[in-house]
């Protein structure tokens, strides 16, 4: 049975939480384009509902193993 991988928090590859970090780890993206990305929509959208869901996110995924 193959194992899946997980949602991690980055401990190597971090700027706050490693949230970003570990999911862009976790697909095999660029987390510098990824967390460029995350910062525009969520100053397009009035800053306010990313914030909300890094923190869950922060809260909710467990810290990796880099």
């Amino acid at each position: 049975m193959p194992q899946t991988q997980r949602f991690t928090r980055s401990i190597n590859d971090r700027v706050l939480a490693g949230v970003v970090g570990g999911i862009a780890h976790r697909f095999g993206w660029n987390p510098t384009l990824l967390r460029a990305i995350y910062v525009i929509i969520s100053v397009a959208s009035a800053a306010f509902p990313g914030i909300l869901v890094y923190l869950i996110l922060w809260l909710l995924m467990p810290e990796g193993d880099d």
